[in-house]
């Protein structure tokens, strides 16, 4: 082989070579800055989907937190319509009761004033030592059932303060210090024992003098009664527990006779 087909070849190779080393190749740049700005686009797909599948989760959740309130909220007005139709019933109930209320009210009203006149003669008819008891309640009775400042119940308990006491005086044996006139005008210091209501006997405190008294309409009558001073004395002692209990015989007035 001769010296110029050995040089052939290698200018023929050193020019394949050269574009390799030729500086570096707008295309290739172009290609580069392509792909990275693809693989940037997959990142920032692959980003929003990710965000998107978190936001479509929280979605999910806030809507089934609404859909529980929303339902919460019906049951909580179905509730409350039951409620108003439950308080209207009540509401009515009420009405008709306080309608009732006032009819008896204005009924009580009615007769608190012709009661009050009663209580007023019947103290006028009381014993002297039972006037004492319920005069702070007769007080308050009102002279003019129209003209007072008291309640409607405040005049009843009065009424009804004074009757029981009345009842309690009706029902037992009552001893009382009184002073009484004598017949022959001087006034002395008597013991009557009330029995109830209905009877009283009197005797002075040394036993000389003595008689009875019964009610009367326009209160107590007392009559006296020679020779009874030492048997109502001798009563008293008894009931007393100061003295045997003895049978002790004492006049009685029924309807204007005299029974012993």
């Amino acid at each position: 082989m001769t010296l110029r087909s050995r040089i052939t070849p290698l200018v023929a190779a050193a020019a394949l070579a050269m574009p390799l080393y030729a500086g570096p190749d707008p295309d290739m740049a172009t290609a580069r800055q392509a792909l990275d700005q693809y693989v940037e686009t997959q990142r920032l797909i692959s980003e929003e989907k990710q965000a998107w599948r978190e936001a479509e989760q929280m979605l999910h959740e806030r809507i089934e937190l609404v859909q529980e309130e929303i339902e919460s909220l019906r049951k909580k007005i179905g509730e409350a319509r039951s409620n108003i139709g439950h308080a209207d019933e009540k509401r009515r109930e009420l009405q008709d009761e306080n309608e009732t209320l006032k009819q008896a009210t204005e009924t009580v009203r009615g007769r608190i004033g012709p009661l009050e006149a009663r209580v007023r003669e019947l103290v006028v008819r009381l014993p002297q030592p039972l006037r004492d008891t319920v005069k702070p309640l007769s007080r308050k009775i009102p002279d003019n059932p129209g003209d007072t400042s008291l309640s409607l119940s405040q005049r009843y308990q009065n009424v009804v303060g004074l009757l029981n006491e009345v009842n309690k005086f009706n029902r037992r044996i009552v001893i009382a210090s009184e002073v009484r006139p004598l017949p022959d005008g001087e006034q002395a210091e008597v013991e009557t024992m009330y029995v109830g209501l209905g009877q009283a006997w009197y005797a002075n405190l040394d036993g000389t003098r003595g008689g009875v008294g019964r009610p009367g309409s326009e209160g107590w009558t007392w009559e006296p009664v020679g020779g009874l001073g030492p048997e109502v004395k001798e009563a008293i002692a008894i009931y007393r527990n100061e003295k045997p209990a003895v049978y002790k015989p004492l006049p009685v007035h029924i309807s204007g006779g005299e029974a012993k």
